[in-house]
C-alpha cells in the first residue's frame, strides 16, 4: 500500500546492482511513494548488474559515477538537478567494497592498499557525497541522507575484516556531517544498521550463512529483509522523521539488544 510519503520529492539512489540489492528495493518503494530520482553506480558495477531494468521500472535516468571521485560526484549532483528540475530532497548511500574480503585475505594478512581502497569506496565516499552536495547547495532544507551500515562497526565478526573499520568510519561521518549539515541547512544524516541480508554483496562474505542463521536465531523478530529495510529508509526520507539526525538506527529485528536468545540456548544445549 502506498501512502505518498515522498510525493514531490527528488532524490539520488546509489548502489542498486540487481533485484537482491537493498538499494533496488528502496528505488521501487520510493517510486511507489511518489518520488522521482536518478540512479547511479560505478561503471564497473553497472556492467555487472541490471540497473537498466530498474531504471525502466522507475522511469529514472542513470548517471554513472565513481563515488570516490569528487569530479564525478559533482557531475552526478549537477545532472540530477537538471534532470529532476530542482534540488535534491534525499540521497541513499548504498556503497561498499572490500578487495581483501573478495580475495580471501585474513584480518592478520591484509593488503593495505586494498584496505585503503575499502575505506575510500565504503566510507570516505560518503563524506565526499555530503561535501560535494554542501558546496553545490544541492540538497533542499529538511533533506535526508541515509547510508547503509552493519553492526560489525561496533562488534567483532570473523571474516568481515576491514569492512568493519569502513562501517565504523561511515557511522562517524554521519554524526559529524549530520551536525554540520543540520546547522547549515536542517539536512539530516543517518545510518541504518541492517540485519545480515541476502544481497549479492552480502552472500559474497565467507561464513555469511552462519552470520545470517545466528542473527535470525538471536533476533526476536528474525532478520529484517531487504524489503523491510526499504520501507524503513523511505520513512527516513519522508517528512515524518524531520527531527531524526546523527543516528545509527538498528534495523535488525532486535538483534542488537539481545544478549542470548532461547533459540541459541536450545541449539547449544542439544544433546546434553
Amino acid at each position: 500500500m502506498a501512502y505518498n510519503l515522498l510525493k514531490g520529492k527528488r532524490g539520488i539512489i546509489t548502489g542498486a546492482l540487481d533485484e537482491n540489492s537493498i538499494a533496488w528495493k528502496v528505488a521501487l518503494k520510493a517510486r511507489e511513494e511518489g518520488a522521482t530520482f536518478t540512479l547511479t553506480n560505478a561503471p564497473l558495477a553497472m556492467r555487472m548488474g541490471e540497473i537498466k531494468k530498474l531504471a525502466e521500472a522507475c522511469q529514472a535516468e542513470i548517471i554513472p559515477a565513481d563515488a570516490t571521485s569528487v569530479e564525478e560526484l559533482e557531475n552526478l549532483y549537477t545532472k540530477s538537478m537538471e534532470v529532476l528540475g530542482g534540488k535534491i530532497d534525499f540521497v541513499l548511500h548504498s556503497i561498499g567494497m572490500s578487495t581483501n574480503i573478495r580475495k580471501g585475505r585474513s584480518y592478520g594478512d591484509l593488503n593495505y592498499e586494498w584496505f585503503m581502497k575499502s575505506l575510500d569506496v565504503s566510507a570516505l565516499s560518503f563524506h565526499k557525497m555530503l561535501q560535494v552536495a554542501e558546496k553545490l547547495d544541492a540538497i533542499n532544507e529538511h533533506g535526508s541522507v541515509v547510508a547503509l551500515s552493519y553492526i560489525a562497526a561496533q562488534r567483532s565478526f570473523p571474516d568481515y575484516t576491514d569492512m568493519a573499520q569502513a562501517k565504523a568510519v561511515l557511522e562517524s561521518i554521519a554524526r559529524s556531517y549530520g551536525y554540520r549539515y543540520g546547522k547549515l541547512k536542517k539536512v539530516r544524516v543517518n545510518t541504518v544498521s541492517q540485519s545480515p541480508t541476502k544481497t549479492t554483496a552480502g552472500t559474497g562474505i565467507s561464513g555469511f550463512d552462519a552470520f545470517y542463521d545466528y542473527a535470525n536465531r538471536m533476533s526476536p523478530l528474525g532478520n529484517a529483509s531487504a524489503e523491510d529495510c526499504a520501507n524503513y529508509v523511505i520513512t527516513l526520507f519522508s517528512d515524518l522523521t524531520r527531527m531524526v539526525n546523527m543516528q545509527n538506527l538498528y534495523h535488525d529485528g532486535g538483534f542488537s539488544a539481545v544478549g542470548i536468545s532461547e533459540d541459541i540456548v536450545e541449539k547449544l544445549t542439544e544433546g546434553d
